[in-house]
């Protein structure tokens, strides 16, 4: 079981800073402690307990072979994301979230068929035989722009188990796909966000990148303990 920071290590990342009081959600207040100086203060014990059953989740998840999207396109942590997703051999989108990913996967899979083709001819030099000079540099900028789209879930074979989101506020066409196939959501959610669809709420801090981090590296811890974890199999009733 992945080990839950804490309070004094929370506290050093900001993990605990919420938005101003002016710009919360009102369904977060179970969530948060107090108003300081018309800042919200999000209560790490719920923090606490909202990763230790978010990290039991995704370990039991991982465990029977689920997959777990990372899902964090913002600026400043979109790199992050696909470094913490990568050490959990985990697929990411950390750039644009491409519509129908989950709703419509049979396309998305499709694009993704064409990526990793492009990509394969390529690195076995047979655009040298296929294509002429001009023709590799369109098919280049092809594999540029497919990359931006496609290039973190590009081993995705079908829609994924569970989807972890650390800014659910600019990611709504993923949180709205997830909801419609009924695919669990695992979220970092600041005092602006609606937890309301959330299945694994884990209140916090979304605009810190060390908050950011230490809520990544739990996850990815979970990922690894599920994916070390025997799977014990139900003796079938004779």
């Amino acid at each position: 079981m992945a080990k839950i920071p804490d309070t004094l290590k929370m506290l050093k990342v900001g993990l605990h800073f919420g938005h101003r009081a002016s710009k919360w959600h009102p369904k977060m207040k179970p969530y948060i402690f107090t108003d300081r100086n018309g800042i919200h203060i999000i209560d790490l014990e719920k923090t606490k307990k909202g990763l230790k059953t978010a990290c039991e989740f995704v370990e039991n998840l991982t465990a029977k072979g689920g997959v777990i999207l990372f899902l964090g396109s913002k600026p400043q942590i979109k790199e992050l994301t696909r470094k913490k997703a990568l050490e959990a051999n985990s697929p990411c989108v950390a750039d644009r979230w491409l519509g129908g990913t989950i709703t419509n996967f049979s396309v998305i899979s499709q694009v993704i068929g064409k990526y990793n083709n492009l990509k394969k001819e390529e690195s076995a030099g047979e655009w040298d035989k296929k294509y002429n000079k001009k023709e590799q540099v369109v098919l280049r900028k092809e594999i540029e722009r497919l990359e931006k789209k496609v290039g973190g879930i590009k081993n995705l074979k079908k829609i994924p188990d569970a989807v972890f989101v650390i800014d659910c506020k600019n990611e709504k066409t993923a949180l709205n796909e997830a909801k419609l196939k009924k695919i669990p959501i695992i979220a970092l959610c600041d005092t602006n966000i609606n937890p309301e669809n959330i299945d694994y709420v884990i209140p916090g801090n979304d605009d810190s990148i060390k908050a950011v981090e230490m809520v990544l590296n739990l996850i990815v811890e979970a990922i690894k303990e599920g994916l070390n974890k025997p799977v014990v199999q139900k003796e079938e009733n004779k």
